[in-house]
C-alpha cells in the first residue's frame, strides 16, 4: 500500500498522501523506552524520537536553511483521511498539508504530512510556504511535541520521490498548545540523512 485513501464520508478528497506500509512499529511505550541500537542507531533515534524541530536539526546537520515545497493544502472535512487514529483528537472540520523538507540547493530530506482544525489554520501557518516550526517560532508560540507513533517501511512513491530505496523510517506526533491538540504531523525521513547521520543501525555494513 503506497497511498492511503480511506474515504468514509461523503466528502470528496482531492488527493491523496503518502504512508508507509510497516515492516515493523511501535507505540508511545517503546518511543518512551528507546530502540536497541542494533535497531535504530543513536544518532538516528535523536532525530526520530527526541521532541526537538526536524527542520531545525535539518538546518544544523546540512549546514543549509531547511525549506518548504508545499503540495497539497485539502479540506477533508471530518474526514479520518486514513490517518493515525490521533486525528480525533484535531477538532474537525480538518485541513490537511502536505510538504517536502529539503536544502536550500533542493535535496529533499523529508516528507511530512498534518492535519489541522480548518478554522485556525492561517492563524498559525501565516505565511504557508514556512517550515511549521518556524511559523509558530515568530508567533513565539509555545509547544509540546508528544511523539506517538513510530514506523520502519515501504512506499513506492517516496522512493520515487527521494530517489532514495526504501524501507524508510517515520513518525507520527501530536502538537499541543495551552494543553490543547493543535495539530498532528506525520513524518517520513530519507535515508539520503545517512550522509550526517550515518547508518540508520549499528547492524548495518
Amino acid at each position: 500500500m503506497t497511498w492511503i485513501l480511506s474515504p468514509k464520508t461523503s466528502v470528496t478528497l482531492p488527493t491523496a498522501w503518502y504512508a508507509l506500509s510497516p515492516i515493523w512499529q511501535g507505540g508511545e511505550e517503546i518511543i518512551q523506552k528507546g530502540l536497541p541500537h542494533t535497531q535504530l542507531a543513536p544518532a538516528w533515534q535523536m532525530l526520530m524520537l527526541g521532541d526537538g524541530s526536524p527542520t531545525r536539526h535539518l538546518q544544523l546537520l546540512t549546514g543549509e536553511p531547511t525549506e518548504v515545497d508545499v503540495i497539497d493544502m485539502s479540506p477533508i472535512g471530518t474526514n479520518t483521511d486514513g490517518a493515525p487514529d490521533l486525528i480525533q483528537a484535531v477538532p474537525g472540520p480538518r485541513l490537511r498539508r502536505q510538504v517536502w523538507l529539503r536544502t536550500a540547493s533542493g535535496q529533499r530530506l523529508a516528507y511530512a504530512t498534518s492535519w489541522w482544525e480548518a478554522s485556525h489554520v492561517d492563524e498559525y501557518l501565516q505565511n504557508r510556504s514556512l517550515p511549521i516550526w518556524a511559523s509558530l517560532a515568530r508567533l513565539r508560540t509555545e509547544l509540546y511535541r508528544d511523539v506517538q507513533g513510530i514506523y520502519y517501511g515501504h512506499c513506492a512513491g517516496l522512493e520515487a520521490e527521494f530517489k532514495q530505496s526504501g524501507p524508510f523510517w517515520g513518525r507520527h506526533y501530536l502538537f499541543w498548545h495551552h494543553g490543547r491538540p493543535l495539530t498532528l504531523i506525520y513524518e517520513v525521513f530519507s535515508p539520503y540523512l545517512t550522509k550526517y547521520l550515518g547508518a540508520t543501525s549499528t547492524s548495518e555494513g
